[in-house]
């Protein structure tokens, strides 16, 4: 016996034989136009978030770290260090020394200048109170990077000014740095 596949066929609709559509054909276009649509469709959703660690590349290049704080610069200018100058006498104003010459000083020299360079006033007065003001100094070549500090300035002041004429930086009575 012999199997044969027959396929039977309807028109659809009434019209003349040129426009039969065979169901078989029918059949195959939405086939096909369900497979070109799918493509059309909006795209699922991410699936859930992998707990796993994030794979990394066998080789990633290290950033540079960036200093934000200023640095010394032996060979420049006086205008050159006075943000790291500012920086130090910022530093000692916000702490419990802030009216104490000695400390900043000692900052100063904890950052690289040259000790044997500096001027400071006293913290009193002749008469034994605090100073209304206490002013330190660095000579950095024919130009000096001043501070002064105090209940009588509010903030902190540092400046760049010209050395004095007879050397120097601060005029008037200052104490000997022999610590």
């Amino acid at each position: 016996m012999s199997s044969r596949l027959v396929i039977r066929t309807r028109t659809v609709g009434g019209t003349p034989s040129s426009a039969r559509i065979r169901r078989p054909v029918v059949v195959v276009l939405a086939l096909s136009l369900g497979a070109v649509l799918s493509g059309c469709a909006p795209p699922s959703p991410d699936p859930a978030p992998s707990t796993a660690a994030p794979s990394t590349p066998a080789v990633s290049p290290t950033p540079t770290p960036t200093s934000t704080e200023p640095v010394l610069v032996p060979d420049g200018t006086a205008e050159d260090n006075l943000p790291l100058f500012t920086h130090v006498v910022e530093s000692v104003w916000a702490s419990a020394d802030q009216v104490t010459g000695r400390a900043y000083i000692d900052a100063l020299v904890a950052a690289g200048f040259d000790k044997s360079a500096m001027q400071v006033t006293n913290d009193l007065t002749t008469i034994g109170d605090p100073a209304e003001s206490i002013q330190f100094s660095v000579l950095w070549g024919d130009e000096c990077l001043i501070g002064q500090v105090g209940p009588a300035t509010g903030e902190p002041v540092a400046v760049v000014m010209p050395a004095l004429a007879e050397g120097g930086c601060l005029i008037g009575n200052t104490r000997p740095i022999d610590w």
